[in-house]
């Protein structure tokens, strides 16, 4: 999420191109075929605070904010790709949904920053509980999931650009692992889950730390750092690739798990809020775009770590 202060008030593509459901998800997509941003969902169908979106195991793409904050939509795709959003649920009175993150169970997991929880509606409902409660917290924004369930929260200041980073147990119990950091923002974990990379939009840096064996973080060093614009959320694809929305650039970064720029797909938005895999093979991106309330999204060689192929 971007700070709140700067923002105004105010479907995917599940076509497959031929022959791709029998690539693998080691065997690259042609790169003419992939990285060209189109219109999934159009202008103002979200608010300006869409975010977190996720692909759910039910094969539609969720996000918050539908028409107005404090919501999250559901949006199905037509065969031509085109997307229809709906209203999924309200959230409780004084809770305003970020990050979205599917569990193994199905139930869907959301950063409340302005109830300083994270929520959870359980598969086969729409009723959002409390699944942790952190008092300590500034603004839960971005989460992450491990391989085996950890969550990783992310929780900026924007007040005066500084940040937190929070690890979530499977029971909901939270646990600060850092403070005194930048402003805290995108969050991910490598495929292998050996990896947190943790991202802080006004510094314009993403930090990688190892993650051990009880969920707790070691060995902090920067991965890269960028010149100019700001940095939102972020994925990675099966070969660890990290995919970052620039915030105010109006692109998606595609870094090596070494640090180094593959490439940046432009996008017609140019404020990137979150980033997430989906579509039948896992190899569609979805992009939530704050200035325009819509998403669009592109094809990537490879899919996400969270598609399941």
């Amino acid at each position: 999420m971007t700070a709140r202060h700067t923002r105004p008030l105010a479907t995917g593509i599940a076509l497959l191109l031929a022959g791709c459901m029998h690539t693998t998800a080691h065997t690259p997509l042609p790169v003419a075929d992939v990285y060209v941003a189109r219109d999934v969902v159009g202008d103002g169908v979200f608010s300006a605070g869409i975010e977190g979106p996720a692909w759910g195991p039910d094969g539609a793409l969720y996000a918050v904010s539908f028409g107005r904050d404090g919501t999250i939509g559901r949006v199905t795709f037509d065969t031509d790709g085109s997307g229809n959003a709906a209203l999924f649920a309200a959230l409780p009175p004084g809770s305003t949904g970020n990050g979205i993150r599917f569990a193994a169970d199905g139930s869907m997991l959301i950063a409340d920053y302005s109830g300083h929880h994270v929520l959870r509606i359980a598969a086969g409902t729409r009723e959002a509980k409390v699944f942790a409660f952190l008092p300590r917290a500034n603004q839960p924004n971005d989460i992450a999931l491990a391989p085996d369930g950890t969550l990783y929260a992310s929780d900026p200041q924007w007040a005066d650009n500084t940040g937190q980073l929070w690890r979530i147990d499977r029971t909901g119990t939270p646990h600060l692992l850092e403070t005194g950091m930048g402003t805290t923002n995108g969050i991910e974990v490598s495929p292998d889950g050996k990896r947190l990379y943790v991202n802080e939009s006004v510094q314009r840096t993403v930090w990688v730390y190892d993650l051990l064996v009880d969920g707790g973080v070691a060995n902090k060093r920067l991965l890269i750092a960028f010149d100019d614009h700001g940095l939102d959320g972020m994925r990675t694809d099966v070969k660890g690739n990290l995919y970052i929305a620039r915030y105010g650039a109006g692109v998606v970064a595609i870094v090596s798990p070494e640090g180094k720029v593959l490439r940046e797909v432009a996008l017609k938005g140019r404020k990137p809020t979150n980033v997430a895999f989906g579509g039948p093979d896992g190899r569609t991106v979805y992009v939530t775009l704050q200035d325009r309330g819509a998403i669009e999204a592109f094809r990537a060689e490879y899919p996400g770590r969270e598609a399941g192929l």
